[in-house]
């Protein structure tokens, strides 16, 4: 038998003949050359829809929520389901910063910093709507608790208050982590720029980064520790968020399945998401070294999971109805699916239980294009199951007599496309002015940081040998 039968060796995950300085010069030159031009017409429109969210927000303000497509029966619409859209979209950078550095996965290193980044800009997206959907937004203090002549204190009991802990929990660990990562390559880039002002800059975040080895120690220990606290908020925040419906006596909403749910969801949502960014950034910044195909199909991997246990939160949503026997139950998932908003329901099973399973061939995972339209798909999908959750359960309530159909206005839709301008305006700068790829943590996973890799003399690599033998 041979020695190396069944064994199946692992594909690198940097391509190329890349050098640690190569890899520097790759990253840190994205940095380091002139803005191109298209960033500046990129941010610009970006700018723009930033714009438009300001005056959708002030013009809420000065009219009040009345201006929202709200009504009797639909105490909730775009605001919430915006909400919970954002929030899982954030949930990816978490999981594949944290939880797989856990677990030892070093395929993140091309994409944590990544997404990240993206994590964080789409909380603040999300933390934009639970602020103005409380109307009157200059008295929004009164949600914490803080002594006050109207003795207006918050109802702890309610998940909505939940969230404000949840989420901005969520936040700040988030940016600690993302900050500490980038450390290492900051004192690069503060090494590397031309500009004294930028060198300070860069400088000033590095804190003093010099490399020494006591220094790595610590870093290594935070980054630890803070993968430790962000790993359990990957499933808390969610969780949370997604008992703002399930405590709630709500047909449609009152169901123990929501917190595994909505955390798969957020997840197969979040993976999209960066699968789109990556696939557009790796292709305008030439990064296909790091950014490699076996990347993209461990994430098509995730996605299609990911995607099935949504799929079967789907189908059992329908069992439990049934096995209830609850007759108002058993309608609410009925009328998603036969009612007035179905269009919405068949939308959300096209996007999030057919399209993922192109996944199952992997011509179709590792293909770029395949990729990149399924990853849109996917987002638009779980938007619409947000949005057939929220309406679909309120909108035909106990009393036949009040229901009513629920349309967003031109204020609910261009709030939301101005939520975009935010993104976008942010995550431009951090591509132009911040490393995108953690340099430091791939260079870890490259062949060169193994010590066994060179000659008794340090200046060889030593060529592999296959034993080809008969054991």
């Amino acid at each position: 038998m041979s020695s190396n039968s069944g064994y199946v060796k692992e594909a690198p995950l940097v391509k190329g003949n890349h050098t640690f300085s190569s890899i520097t010069a790759l990253v840190a030159d994205i940095v380091e050359k002139p803005t191109p031009f298209w960033w500046y017409i990129a941010f610009g429109v970006s700018n723009l829809l930033l714009g438009l969210l300001f005056l959708m927000l002030g013009y809420l303000i000065w009219e009040g929520t009345g201006v929202w497509g709200l009504n009797n029966t639909v105490a909730w619409g775009w605001a919430i389901i915006n909400f919970v859209w954002w929030v899982g979209i954030g949930h990816a950078g978490t999981l594949i910063s944290a939880v797989l550095f856990l677990f030892r996965q070093g395929w993140r290193t091309a994409i944590n910093r990544f997404a990240e980044a993206m994590t964080i800009f789409a909380v603040m997206c999300a933390g934009i709507f639970p602020a103005v959907h409380v109307g009157r937004i200059w008295v929004v203090y009164w949600i914490f608790p803080l002594p006050n002549q109207m003795q207006m204190w918050p109802n702890f009991n309610s998940p909505l208050l939940w969230d404000v802990f949840a989420v901005s929990t969520y936040f700040t660990v988030s940016l600690l982590f993302w900050y500490v990562g980038l450390i290492p390559d900051l004192a690069t880039l503060r090494d590397r720029v031309k500009s004294k002002l930028a060198a300070k800059l860069y400088g000033t975040f590095a804190l003093g980064w010099t490399g020494g080895n006591r220094q790595w120690q610590h870093y290594e220990k935070a980054y630890m520790l803070l993968a430790g606290l962000a790993t359990p908020l990957v499933l808390s925040v969610h969780t949370i968020v997604s008992f703002d419906f399930a405590v709630s006596i709500i047909p449609g909403w009152h169901t123990t399945i929501f917190p595994p749910y909505f955390v798969a969801g957020a997840i197969f949502s979040g993976f999209a998401m960066v699968m789109t960014l990556m696939i557009i950034a790796r292709k305008i910044y030439g990064l296909q070294d790091i950014m490699t195909l076996d990347h993209i199909e461990k994430m098509n991997i995730i996605i299609l999971v990911t995607g099935w246990m949504v799929g079967f939160a789907y189908i059992m949503e329908f069992f439990i109805a049934w096995y209830s026997g609850v007759e108002y139950e058993k309608f609410a998932f009925v009328n998603r699916a036969t009612g007035p908003y179905a269009w919405a329901y068949w939308i959300m099973m096209s996007c999030n239980v057919i399209a993922p399973n192109f996944f199952w061939f992997r011509k179709m995972r590792r293909s770029i294009t395949v990729s990149f339209i399924l990853s849109i798909v996917v987002n638009i999908g779980m938007w619409f199951e947000r949005f057939v959750i929220t309406v679909t359960s309120l909108a035909q309530d106990f009393l036949p007599g009040s229901w009513a159909y629920y349309s967003p206005t031109w204020v609910d839709v261009l709030t939301y496309v101005g939520t975009f301008g935010l993104f976008f305006s942010n995550f431009l700068l951090f591509l132009r002015f911040l490393p995108m790829i953690a340099i430091a943590e791939v260079k870890m996973v490259m062949p060169q940081a193994d010590p066994h890799y060179y000659d008794e003399d340090g200046n060889e690599p030593v060529k592999e040998k296959v034993n080809e033998s008969n054991a």
